[in-house]
């Protein structure tokens, strides 16, 4: 099958286009850019970089994908940015190359929907299932967990952790890391509780949101230190073993954070 690319389009030599793709008028294609079967790219676009895009894509118009990272260190480095599956990515969104100071990929999931102007900086390890609102800025280096929603015109700081499942409001201002499961807003972000709805709608048990409000509890509301409610939650874990597999998600995110986390 011919893909289906624009006259107007100018696609480098080297660029693979699967089959069934379509590129918009007016939009351009890098040498080093390999995009997926199924995937529509809008007018106006830019893609370069060495950028590897999976199928079922659609990028609207005026998207800047695969540029240089905003980083005085880049050297010319043959970074890369990988994209997933089945993403949505809005107008004027830009997502960036890796650095060699990191992994050297910056990396987008499956299933996200990106929207409008927002920023997707170098380095940064987005999962799968995530909603990133209009206009959220984020910096070098932030890994953020499958099914997180951030809400509009929130700004992250570099080197940030944002755990699975968390609910972050708009116009939020994120400094350290956020563990997952939680919900809150605010500059800075401050957590107010578990995000228990979307748990419900994913899935999760009755008994295992039970024991994750009690984790909670147990890390922002008993004065302990960090290392004192991993402990507790790791009991808390031996007593109900029916959600155990949903408490060492936030065990293990807590044992590695480097930054610190947000506190209420």
């Amino acid at each position: 099958m011919a893909n289906h690319i624009h006259p107007t389009a100018i696609v480098a030599p080297g660029a693979r286009i699967a089959g069934d793709a379509s590129i918009g008028p007016y939009s351009i294609i890098g040498e080093n850019v390999v995009i997926g079967p199924g995937t529509t790219v809008g007018p106006h676009c830019v893609i370069d970089g060495h950028t590897t895009i999976g199928a079922n894509n659609n990028f609207y118009r005026f998207c800047s994908i695969g540029g240089v990272p905003q980083d005085k260190k880049y050297r010319g480095e043959p970074t890369r940015l990988e994209i997933g599956d089945g993403n949505t990515i809005r107008e004027y969104v830009t997502i960036n190359t890796g650095t060699a100071q990191d992994v050297g990929v910056t990396r987008l999931g499956d299933d996200n929907w990106i929207m409008a102007y927002v920023h997707i900086a170098h380095d940064c390890q987005i999962g799968s299932h995530t909603v990133i609102a209009n206009g959220v800025q984020l910096a070098g280096h932030i890994h953020i967990g499958d099914w997180a929603i951030m809400g509009g015109l929130s700004a992250a700081h570099q080197f940030v952790r944002i755990g699975a499942h968390t609910m972050v409001g708009g116009t939020s201002s994120i400094r350290q890391d956020i563990p997952p499961y939680l919900i809150g807003a605010g500059d800075p972000f401050r957590p107010v509780g578990i995000n228990s709805e979307g748990l419900s709608r994913r899935g999760f048990s009755p008994e295992s949101i039970a024991a994750l409000k009690e984790a909670y509890k147990l890390l922002y509301r008993r004065n302990l230190k960090v290392e004192e409610a991993c402990e507790k939650i790791r009991e808390l874990q031996h007593e109900k073993p029916e959600a155990a597999a949903a408490l060492q998600p936030l065990i293990d995110f807590l044992a590695a954070s480097t930054r610190g986390i947000v506190r209420s």
